[in-house]
C-alpha cells in the first residue's frame, strides 16, 4: 500500500487474511470460534503525527517510508478521521501567513475526538519565543468558526498552552455515554469506533461475572469506567502518574464511585499479592477479587504477572501483540480455558491487530 493511502475495495480481503493468520496462530489453544470486529475502511484514526517540510514559501506534511527512509509529501490523509484530514490543508495555509508560528516548525501532532474536538501540537526545534502564545491564540480565534480547536507549542523543555492540553472524548458503550479526558502526548486508543466495540465486548463478558475486578495497566481508565457497573468494586493499577491523574479525573467526570486507582507497576502488584500485602491503602481482605483484566504493552506479561493472573477465576486479556499473547497463553491455558476470542481491527492496512480473550479457570 502506498504510504498514507487507503484502498477501501481491498479492506475486506486484507482483514480476511489477518483473521486467517490469527486463527492459525491461536488454534493450538482450542479456539474454534473467532469474533471479528472490523474498522471503517477509511477515516478511522484519531491521532496523526507528521514532520513538516519547508521549501521556500511552501510547507507541507511529510511521512518517511519505513523501508527506504525516503520522504513522501502528504496533502490529504484518508487514514485520519475527517476532523484531522479535512483540517490539515487549512491549517498549513493559515500557518504560512504567520511567520512566527511557521518558522522552524518541525512537526505537527493531531489528536481528535469522535465528537469533533481537535488538539494540535506545533513542535519546534528551537526555543519558542514569548510572543508565540498570543500569535497561536489569534490563530485559534481565526479558525474557531470552522473547527473546535486548541493549540499547544512544544520545544525542548517547553510546553506552552493556548488554553488546555487535553480534549474530552465521548464514547458510546452499549446504552451508556462515557466521557474521557485525553491528554496530549499520552496514550489513547487510536481507532475510536473500534475502541467502542472493544469496550462493549468486554461489557458483555462482565455481565456474566460477579465479585470484584482487578485491572492492570489501566491507562486513563478506558476499561475501568466501562466495566464498573458489572462489579462491586474495581481496583485499577497503573504506573504512569499522568495516566493516574487522568483516570481519577475521568472517574469524577462520569460520577463513578466504585473504582479506585492505585499507582503501582504490574510487577509490584504481583509481589504485593504474592506476599499478602495491601495495595497502598486498599484492604484486599474486604474484596472478592476473582476477575482480572490486563491490557499490557507489546511485550506482554512477564512471568511473575503470568503467575498472578493465573490465580484468578476469570481473565480478560486485551492484547496489542498477538505473538506475545500466544506466548502468555501457553502458560495461562495450563490453568484456564478460553471462553471467547475476538479480533479488533484497530489498524487497517497493516499487519497489526488487537485481540481480546476471555479465559475461565479449569475446575476439576
Amino acid at each position: 500500500m502506498q504510504l498514507g493511502q487507503v484502498f477501501p475495495a481491498q479492506y475486506q480481503a486484507l482483514l480476511d487474511s489477518k483473521v486467517s493468520e490469527m486463527q492459525q496462530l491461536f488454534r493450538p489453544f482450542g479456539i474454534d470460534q473467532t469474533e471479528v470486529y472490523p474498522s471503517s475502511p477509511e477515516h478511522y484514526r484519531l491521532r496523526a503525527e507528521f514532520r513538516i517540510w519547508h521549501e521556500g514559501d511552501d510547507m507541507f506534511h511529510i511521512m518517511f517510508d519505513p523501508v527506504t527512509k525516503s520522504k513522501q509529501r502528504i496533502d490529504y490523509f484518508p487514514i485520519a478521521c475527517k476532523t484531522i484530514a479535512d483540517f490539515m490543508p487549512v491549517l498549513l495555509e493559515a500557518l504560512k501567513k504567520r511567520p512566527l508560528l511557521r518558522n522552524r516548525l518541525y512537526q505537527i501532532d493531531y489528536l481528535a475526538s469522535l465528537t469533533g474536538e481537535l488538539l494540535v501540537s506545533l513542535i519546534y526545534k528551537k526555543p519558542i519565543p514569548a510572543e508565540w502564545q498570543a500569535e497561536a491564540a489569534a490563530l485559534k480565534a481565526e479558525l474557531s468558526s470552522i473547527q473546535n480547536i486548541d493549540f499547544i507549542g512544544r520545544a525542548r523543555k517547553q510546553k506552552i498552552l493556548v488554553d488546555r492540553d487535553h480534549l474530552i472524548e465521548t464514547l458510546q458503550v452499549q446504552n451508556r455515554q462515557l466521557q474521557y479526558q485525553q491528554i496530549e502526548n499520552s496514550f489513547t486508543q487510536p481507532n475510536g469506533e473500534v475502541n467502542q466495540q472493544m469496550l462493549s465486548w468486554a461489557c458483555d463478558i462482565a455481565k456474566q461475572l460477579q465479585g470484584d475486578l482487578l485491572e492492570l495497566y489501566c491507562g486513563n481508565g478506558n476499561f475501568s469506567l466501562a466495566l464498573a457497573p458489572y462489579f462491586n468494586q474495581v481496583v485499577a493499577t497503573e504506573i504512569a502518574r499522568s495516566s493516574i491523574r487522568c483516570a481519577e479525573y475521568n472517574i469524577t467526570l462520569n460520577n463513578i464511585n466504585n473504582v479506585q486507582v492505585v499507582q503501582m507497576s504490574a510487577e509490584d502488584v504481583s509481589a504485593a499479592l504474592a506476599q499478602g500485602q495491601t495495595l497502598k491503602n486498599i484492604n484486599l481482605a474486604e474484596l472478592t477479587l476473582n476477575t482480572i483484566l490486563v491490557d499490557p504493552p507489546r511485550a506482554g506479561l512477564d512471568p511473575a504477572t503470568e503467575q498472578l493472573v493465573s490465580r484468578f477465576d476469570d481473565i480478560i486479556y486485551i492484547s496489542c501483540n498477538p505473538q506475545t499473547l500466544a506466548l502468555n497463553l501457553e502458560t495461562l491455558c495450563k490453568t484456564h480455558q478460553v471462553q471467547q476470542f475476538a479480533l479488533f481491527d484497530q489498524f487497517p492496512y497493516t499487519h497489526h491487530i488487537e485481540c481480546g480473550v476471555w479465559l475461565k479457570k479449569i475446575t476439576l
